[in-house]
């Protein structure tokens, strides 16, 4: 279990980026959920659909209040 921690990090990381990057790149809120969810089924292998879905909508709204 010592790779949990790297693993978690780097998942992390990659949605920090995610993040940053749809800041830089101004859409609709459905497409930017959407960049969202598309993002992390990609990087998150096994995911479930819910927790797909209220991760992408909680990183939706922190990108909306940054705005």
């Amino acid at each position: 279990m010592k790779g949990l921690p790297i693993v978690i990090a780097a998942i992390g990381g990659a949605l920090v980026g995610a993040a940053t990057a749809l800041l830089f790149a101004p859409q609709k809120g459905s497409e930017t959920r959407e960049a969202i969810r598309g993002f992390i089924r990609s990087h998150v292998p096994g995911i479930k659909e819910q927790e797909l879905e209220s991760l992408a909508d909680q990183i939706a709204e922190e990108i909306k209040e940054v705005k």
